[in-house]
């Protein structure tokens, strides 16, 4: 077997670099600035993608490079550059030379309208928002069930109040689709009773921090929507403190990170005993002091009555008793009559509103009322009778039967006219004259 020529990684690379340099040389790049890192060095890093692919960048002294206010993460730029390949770690990278803004990234853009969008329609309102409430049992996060941020909150909480019960309902909260999951654990959350689980008194949403894409699926409309409906408050935590996301404006209240939610949500125990310390000492105080003021006026009694004889002791009681015993007979006897004139007035009065005897009242109203209403429409309708019986024999004597009846006849022409002037007709027209018992057609001489 003849022995293989290989070269070096080392060359590898250099031939990849070279090839890069060459065929690729500078270029003028077009897209969306992600993950920035801005080193204390004046050297910025970042990532410049579209929808499907993305590629490292690198601006050396970029704090003397026009246009460097543009590069923040969402922002669309067109870069100018050389690629170029870092042996050291085997990467491909585009060291940026230029930088000017093309306008502002999609991501951006899509956020800047669904937070204009649910502002119009008052899902951000203070007034919705409902307060978180003091002293919770039960706690609920929606997290991944495998990040970092879960251990952060769950270590705080078990710190602050370890008699707290906390539910995870996992969810996704990266990649694509990951929005529909959280939406998910949101709404089930929301009615954990339903399902057998302890129902969460508040609920912490939430992850650690990365890009604006990494953070994209917090920026959802789906998500907000479920955050909005949930019956129970919602504390968003989702990255750091300079992340904001569309959940942010949503949720009841947004904490700057999640080990921060975790924080407000729980309370102290090492704040809840001083407090309960501090309310035993007033606590004592209190009960002290009014032992004090019990055990001075025992001793005012035992100087002053005690130490009287036991005669004048037992004499002033006694005339105290009987003198009070007479007044509540006074009293007694007195309201004792007024009760009675007051039972006597309001039983004339409930005799005279009982109800049967309203009714009764009414009764009589009502059948002499209808007793009226008969009379009258007897009266009017023979009224009317007399005058429809005048008016038909007026109709009869003018109507023009009557005048047939008598022997006339009615003539009309072809027209159907009536034939008032013989001059009206000519030789050879027809004409109908109307008799009693029907009609005569005829025809002019």
């Amino acid at each position: 077997m003849s022995e293989v020529k290989a070269i070096s990684v080392t060359q590898l690379a250099r031939r990849i670099r070279n090839l890069l340099e060459i065929q690729v040389g500078e270029i003028w790049v077009e897209g969306e600035v992600s993950n920035v890192r801005k080193q204390s060095s004046g050297h910025w890093y970042f990532s410049l993608k579209d929808e499907s692919a993305q590629i490292s960048c690198a601006m050396f002294g970029a704090r003397r490079r026009n246009g460097n206010e543009v590069i923040e993460d969402g922002a669309k730029v067109q870069v100018f550059g050389e690629t170029s390949f870092y042996e050291a770690r085997g990467s491909t990278q585009l060291i940026v030379k230029k930088v000017q803004a093309v306008g502002q990234g999609d991501l951006q853009a899509r956020f800047e309208s669904l937070k204009k969008k649910l502002n119009q329609e008052g899902l951000f309102d203070q007034d919705r928002k409902k307060e978180l409430p003091g002293f919770p049992k039960v706690i609920g996060i929606v997290t991944s069930p495998t990040g970092a941020a879960l251990q952060d909150m769950k270590n705080v909480l078990s710190r602050r109040a370890p008699w707290l019960t906390v539910v995870l309902f996992p969810a996704p909260v990266q990649g694509k689709g990951a929005e529909r999951g959280i939406a998910r654990a949101i709404r089930r959350a929301g009615n954990a009773g339903a399902e057998g689980l302890p129902q969460p008194e508040v609920l912490i949403v939430g992850r650690g921090g990365g890009s604006l894409e990494d953070l994209w699926n917090f920026n959802e409309e789906i998500v907000a929507r479920a955050i909005a409906d949930c019956p129970i408050p919602v504390v968003s935590a989702v990255g750091h403190e300079i992340d904001f996301t569309i959940a942010d404006f949503v949720s009841d209240l947004r904490a700057p990170t999640p080990s921060a939610a975790a924080e407000l949500v729980a309370p102290d125990q090492v704040e809840l005993r001083d407090r309960l310390d501090r309310m035993g000492e007033r606590l004592t105080r209190s009960v002290e002091s009014r032992l004090d003021r019990l055990a001075d006026q025992m001793d005012f009694y035992e100087r002053g009555i005690l130490g009287q004889s036991s005669v004048r002791v037992l004499q002033s009681p006694i005339w105290q008793l009987e003198q009070s015993r007479r007044s509540f007979f006074q009293a007694a006897s007195g309201a004792l009559t007024e009760l009675e004139n007051r039972i006597v007035h309001h039983s004339a009065n409930w005799h005279r509103c009982h109800p049967r005897e309203v009714f009764r009242r009414r009764q009589d109203r009502l059948d002499a009322t209808q007793e009226a209403f008969l009379s009258a429409a007897e009266n009017a309708l023979k009224l009317y009778q007399e005058k429809v019986l005048r008016l038909e024999s007026v109709l009869h004597a003018l109507g023009p039967n009557s005048i047939l009846e008598r022997g006339f006849s009615i003539t009309f022409d072809e027209e159907g006219e009536i034939v008032k002037d013989p001059k009206k007709v000519k030789k050879g027209d027809r004409i109908e004259s109307m008799l009693r018992h029907g009609n005569l057609s005829s025809r002019v001489e």
